[in-house]
């Protein structure tokens, strides 16, 4: 078997605002489906290299998922980091550099979904 690419789908209530919180965060608009609109994706990073996520409108899996994000530096995470403060999003661990060379935070969606934003200690 060979798999080019995973993309995780959350399951969300409240797609518009879903992806208000990713684009405010940096990460763009991939595409949205139906009318009124129950599916879409945010992308972030280089075509390459991007990560993707599928956000689904009450479907789809369960809230409360857990997925890590890997950033390139420490500098990177420290401005991901003061970036979501900012915001007001809610930060679940403050940036810890952990036992296992990855310095990072922790980052709650509004539906419960976490997000291990991250990057190697070098």
């Amino acid at each position: 078997m060979r798999v080019d690419e995973v993309t995780p789908i959350l399951n969300v209530s409240d797609l518009r605002s879903s992806l208000a919180g990713f684009e405010a965060l940096g990460w763009r608009r991939g595409f949205v489906w139906g009318d009124p609109p129950s599916f879409a994706s945010v992308v972030c990073g280089d075509p390459d290299g991007r990560g993707e996520i599928f956000l689904c409108l009450d479907g789809q899996g369960a809230r409360g998922a857990w997925m890590s994000w890997f950033l390139p530096s420490r500098e990177e995470l420290d401005a991901a980091y003061a970036l979501a403060r900012e915001l007001g999003c809610e930060i679940t661990l403050e940036p810890t550099d952990e036992p296992w060379s990855i310095r990072e935070f922790h980052l709650r969606h509004p539906d419960g979904h976490t997000f291990r934003v991250g990057c190697e200690i070098r």
